[in-house]
């Protein structure tokens, strides 16, 4: 079997984490650009939607960068993903259409497979990175919008440019609270709730994942340990077993020769 082909077996056997992830992604960005194409949006609304995009597509440019870099066959792999390198070109709206195809192929790919929790549950710590990553991309965005809606009407609001929406978004999501810049209005103050809750959940995941990078191996290392140590315990029991088995069938014989001996 060539190198070719099993590459794209690989490749058809099921989505791997990241893929779902960068469907997802590319859903988005989907709606960020129909958004931005069809609705009557203002300014700076406009241009946090353009900020966004750039952003998902710079999460896809590096993706295929990872991907080239640890691909087989380079030739192969961009062949298999052109499509992907054209969608992450942002500013060009008849490239950013290109991330339907996207899309549909990791659907194909979910049809194709015939589970999708297994890859899933067999890639853990890549699920974990891959959540994380949409968690993280998914928060940030709507929080920036919903804000920038709410606070650009209201009287006294200091959140009014789509920087200061984004800047607002990664402050509170992070529970650092510069206050710099803070929601005025009733229905900020809600958002801004719901983002720290996100936030403390969302950093929680991180402290959980790394815990288990680092203290997981250190625990299966002990494992291995015990299981050794069991191994030659058990080693020894056997060993302990036939040598006692020995030492009867040789008290055995001995009885049968000495009763032999006495009947002649």
């Amino acid at each position: 079997m060539t190198e070719k082909t099993r590459w794209s077996l690989r490749t058809l056997s099921g989505p791997k984490p990241f893929e779902l992830a960068m469907m997802l992604l590319s859903l988005m960005s989907v709606i960020v650009v129909l958004v931005m194409t069809f609705a009557p949006l203002d300014t700076e609304t406009s241009r946090l939607l353009f900020f966004i995009d750039t952003g998902i597509c710079l999460i896809f440019l590096t993706n295929f960068s990872v991907g080239l870099f640890q691909a087989h066959s380079k030739s192969y792999y961009f062949k298999l993903h052109w499509i992907d390198l054209i969608a992450s070109i942002p500013a060009i709206e008849a490239f950013r259409f290109a991330r339907i195809f996207q899309i549909l192929r990791v659907v194909r790919l979910i049809r194709m497979s015939r589970s999708l929790l297994v890859p899933l549950i067999k890639q853990r710590q890549q699920t974990t990175l891959a959540s994380l990553l949409v968690a993280m991309v998914t928060i940030l965005a709507f929080s920036s919008i919903i804000i920038l809606i709410v606070e650009s009407g209201t009287e006294g609001a200091n959140i009014q440019t789509a920087e200061q929406a984004i800047w607002w978004s990664l402050v509170t999501i992070s529970t650092v609270g510069y206050g710099d810049y803070y929601p005025v209005s009733t229905a900020g103050h809600v958002l801004g709730g719901l983002v720290i809750i996100s936030g403390v959940s969302f950093f929680g995941v991180i402290s959980g994942y790394m815990a288990s990078v680092f203290v997981a191996p250190e625990e299966s290392e002990r494992l291995d340990v015990h299981a050794d140590e069991l191994k030659s315990e058990l080693a020894r029991a056997l060993l302990r077993m036939e040598q006692n088995q020995a030492s009867m069938m040789a008290e055995i014989a001995e009885l049968k020769h000495a009763i032999t001996k006495q009947e002649h």
